[in-house]
């Protein structure tokens, strides 16, 4: 990989501008629905804030290149042209992970982003997986709001947040993206195992018609 794009910066919403994070976005911006995609440029934008407020810099302590493209594609096995044949995390990470090799990322940092995609909806375990997993875990839920990240809420100023939320709005973005792994999970029985998020997810709905972290985020910070 190439150096650092930029240290944590005082622009809340700048991109790394970069081939490969320009081609992520061309690939995500054309197969995920726009709530899906503002999530998770979103995620990647959030990571980062904490990432500075915790005293991490790109290039030292994590590859900036390579959270860009886990957050921005951590939700990719959702995509509706995707063979949604397992769970949507590991559907996600094996597209991400051949992706990335195909532009010339080398398999140890697609086998990092491999995992941070993977483990995402993973409390406990991300964070135990080095400095990408939990900037990745915690960048995504972040964009919950709560009750999903909520120990971090009090490291986005206001102002940080509303500049995040201006560039890309949220669009209903829990309800949106619960549709999405709840209609992957739909399409095959080895895509929702049981006490995962797609198996759970998709076994509330049909028992309840909403899932408890819609409910939950009813109360969220970002409303949404």
């Amino acid at each position: 990989m190439t150096g650092p794009t930029h240290e944590a910066t005082a622009d809340p919403i700048a991109l790394p501008g970069t081939p490969l994070a320009d081609a992520v976005i061309g690939l995500i911006r054309s197969v995920e629905t726009p709530s899906v995609f503002h999530h998770s440029i979103r995620s990647y934008l959030f990571a980062r804030l904490l990432a500075g407020r915790l005293g991490l810099a790109a290039g030292r302590d994590y590859d900036d290149d390579l959270l860009f493209a886990a957050c921005a594609m951590h939700d990719i096995g959702v995509a509706p042209d995707g063979p949604h044949n397992q769970r949507f995390e590991v559907e996600g990470a094996d597209r991400a992970a051949s992706f990335l090799i195909d532009h010339a990322v080398s398999e140890a940092d697609a086998d990092q982003v491999w995992q941070a995609i993977a483990l995402h909806t993973s409390p406990g375990i991300a964070e135990r997986r080095g400095t990408l997993c939990a900037l990745v875990r915690e960048g995504v839920a972040l964009d919950f709001g709560g009750p999903v990240g909520a120990g971090r809420l009090d490291l986005v100023t206001d102002e940080q947040a509303a500049a995040v939320h201006a560039a890309h709005p949220r669009l209903d973005m829990v309800r949106s993206l619960t549709d999405a792994i709840v209609a992957q999970a739909a399409k095959d029985p080895n895509n929702a195992p049981r006490y995962t998020i797609p198996g759970e997810f998709l076994r509330e709905r049909e028992t309840f018609g909403r899932t408890r972290l819609e409910h939950a985020c009813r109360s969220s910070r970002w409303d949404s």
